[in-house]
């Protein structure tokens, strides 16, 4: 079973994370009030609760999940290159189509040495997204795995 644990966003560049209790996510947004919700592949950011969990082991450490900076905070899916072009659905209408790894950058070191290398391996530092259809998310929400989405061709 994947829920979804924790929302977040950023509502400037190098801004802190702020946690949300809810969240309309849109096409045009991605995560209400997060500075890089335009649309594109990048449009939000997820991460695997299981894997943030290898990287603060790895580092020996805890640390915020929003450390990483990501919108949507999971447990239960861990991410990998097969599920890229696969869908997410959340609650009851969002779908993401994931698109790609997160790969970490310089802002990891800044908020722990070491970070940005022990997120590097096995798509620790989380999965890319972009909006298929829009909906409204709260933390607990359940989420499906799907390998299509019957009506991704209405909505390109």
């Amino acid at each position: 079973m994947i829920t979804l644990l924790a929302i977040a966003h950023k509502k400037q560049r190098n801004a802190p994370m702020d946690l949300l209790p809810y969240a309309e996510v849109s096409l045009a947004q991605g995560v209400e009030g997060d500075v890089f919700g335009k649309p594109g592949k990048r449009q939000v950011t997820l991460l695997s609760q299981q894997q943030w969990q290898q990287a603060c082991a790895q580092l020996q450490t805890e640390l915020p999940w929003t450390s990483r900076r990501a919108n949507l905070l999971l447990d239960g899916l861990e991410f990998a290159p097969e599920l890229v072009g696969k869908y997410l659905k959340i609650g009851e209408q969002l779908v993401l189509e994931l698109t790609g790894e997160t790969d970490p950058c310089g802002k990891m070191e800044r908020a722990h040495p070491g970070l940005e290398a022990a997120l590097t391996p096995a798509w620790r530092g989380g999965c890319t997204a972009k909006v298929i259809n829009p909906g409204k998310i709260r933390p607990q929400d359940p989420v499906q795995l799907l390998d299509s989405w019957p009506n991704r061709n209405l909505d390109l």
